[in-house]
């Protein structure tokens, strides 16, 4: 991994939440995972069996991973080896997201969300 510093004098978040992570300092491995069912009705009801995720394929179907296959030769050079920032202000990180001052190896971020809407039937044309 490469060797660097991060220099950060002021650091302000307001909220985080749902599988999110601030991380200061270096990682190897930082894997975030988040699922969420969303249901909006125009009727305001509760059934209480909403949130099984095994029913909705959403949340079933495997994620493809294209394999790389092209040669990567790579050369760096660390002329300055210092990351300097004077303010990070963030108003919010939220469902699997990162925050990260610092180097990170390997990433793996995930979030699946299945948005349902609850309508009620149209009745505009009967009188």
């Amino acid at each position: 991994m490469l060797q660097r510093t991060s220099v950060v004098n002021h650091l302000k978040v307001e909220t985080l939440s749902f599988s999110s992570i601030l991380e200061i300092g270096d990682s190897t491995f930082t894997q975030g995972f988040s699922r969420a069912i969303a249901v909006q009705r125009e009727e305001e009801a509760f059934f209480g069996y909403e949130a099984d995720f095994k029913s909705y394929p959403a949340f079933q179907i495997p994620i493809p991973f294209s394999p790389i296959t092209e040669n990567i030769s790579m050369h760096s050079q660390q002329l300055n080896p210092i990351t300097k920032v004077q303010n990070i202000d963030v108003i919010g990180v939220s469902a699997s997201s990162i925050l990260q001052i610092g180097s990170a190896k390997h990433i793996s971020m995930e979030a699946r969300v299945d948005h349902i809407r609850h309508l009620l039937t149209d009745h505009s044309d009967e009188k």
